[in-house]
């Protein structure tokens, strides 16, 4: 239970992070660089705050009775929380020994098929009850172009999960002229050859973290994109959806 990591920052009564009132941990690192990212400060991973594995569990604790009131639990975040598996491992099984329902915050970006990395990963998954997964986009390219890295080994992660029958919800973050019909169409046809996928949501880009960039230094890279209209995202989620209700 002594074990620590970097962690940005806690927040206690989390709604959107799976499902009830969530605890939510945001870990320090990651290794893509989302051009709509609203988190830039959580990029480096040796900054943050040196936290224990107790630490956050005596905190969790305080707020048990809201947590479970409303079939709530622990979201770990990022940052990318797979930079932390053995962190999370420990955190996990506490989370068991005390019944709280665990769920991690993903981009899938730091996957790897590499033996160490899998036994770590199997390991975690003992103990995760929900995987909320970010398809950042469908096609390699494009997905290059939006976040610095490709989306192979992201979609594989999908599959992973897949197989291990691992509940998850899939979000993607619409993004005015990033996605074309046919985009989504294919990033629909892939969410549909999932059988463990429970719920797809459509988060549209906002502006929010803009002061951030200008506080690190850092030039906006989307600047002049506006957040799409509601007509946009219902239709967005009308693709991606289709059937599954």
């Amino acid at each position: 239970m002594n074990m620590t990591t970097r962690i940005h920052s806690t927040e206690s009564f989390g709604t959107v992070d799976g499902p009830g009132i969530r605890y939510v941990v945001f870990t320090q690192g990651c290794p893509l660089r989302c051009k709509f990212c609203h988190n830039p400060d959580t990029w480096k991973i040796n900054e943050g705050n040196e936290m224990s594995v107790e630490e956050i569990m005596s905190d969790v604790r305080d707020y048990l009775p809201f947590i479970e009131a409303s079939g709530g639990g622990i979201t770990v975040s990022g940052g990318e929380p797979l930079l932390h598996l053995d962190f999370l491992i420990e955190l996990f099984k506490a989370c068991k020994e005390i019944g709280v329902h665990t769920a991690i915050d993903t981009a899938g970006g730091c996957f790897s098929r590499s033996p160490r990395f899998m036994e770590k990963l199997d390991e975690l998954m003992k103990y995760t009850n929900l995987v909320l997964l970010d398809i950042k986009h469908i096609d390699p390219e494009k997905h290059k172009w939006l976040t610095g890295m490709s989306n192979e080994h992201i979609l594989d992660f999908a599959r992973y999960l897949a197989d291990k029958h691992i509940p998850v919800w899939i979000r993607h973050v619409l993004v005015p002229g990033v996605d074309s019909e046919e985009d989504l169409q294919k990033t629909s046809d892939f969410i549909h050859s999932l059988p463990n996928v429970e719920k797809i949501e459509i988060l549209p880009y906002h502006k929010l973290g803009v002061y951030k960039y200008e506080a690190l230094g850092i030039d906006y890279p989307l600047k002049g994109v506006e957040p799409p209209t509601k007509e946009q995202v219902a239709h967005a989620e009308q693709i991606l959806k289709r059937e599954l209700q």
